[in-house]
């Protein structure tokens, strides 16, 4: 499950390419655009600056913008910035892996072997959607005889 606070740095960042190439964004209209708690976006934002995906501006005229094209920022590296891994189990992890408490062995859990199918077609489909990428709000659901 996303943190509140990787969905709020996907919000942010999301307003952010909407407003790409229009100059900086005050921290005050993303908060209460996106309904962001001003404080927790400044610590959300500081870290996305350090992380390279925005710039800030200082001033009358300051805000935040990102640092790069929306096209060139894919779900994946927010996730992984905000939260470490794709990971939904510390031992299905390629960069924290940690062994599962109370598990089996490794060797014999099934439930990390799909959970490393899971974490890679997730990362394959998160690694290809970036910010510039048009996304319904409302997904197509499968028919229900089908999916």
């Amino acid at each position: 499950m996303l943190s509140q606070k990787t969905r709020y740095t996907i919000r942010a960042l999301q307003h952010l390419a909407d407003t790409w190439r229009q100059g900086p964004v005050r921290l005050d209209t993303i908060a209460e655009t996106q309904n962001i708690p001003r404080k927790f976006l400044t610590v959300i934002l500081s870290e996305m600056v350090r992380g390279g995906l925005v710039n800030s501006t200082r001033g009358r005229d300051g805000g935040y913008e990102l640092a790069l094209d929306p096209v060139d920022i894919r779900y994946g590296d927010i996730i992984r910035l905000t939260r470490g891994s794709l990971a939904l189990v510390p031992c299905a992890s390629r960069n924290a892996h940690e062994h599962c408490q109370n598990c089996l062995p490794e060797t014999e859990c099934r439930l990390r072997g799909l959970m490393l199918i899971l974490r890679d077609e997730m990362a394959a489909m998160l690694d290809q959607v970036t910010l510039a990428d048009a996304i319904n709000v409302e997904p197509p659901f499968e028919d229900a005889e089908t999916g």
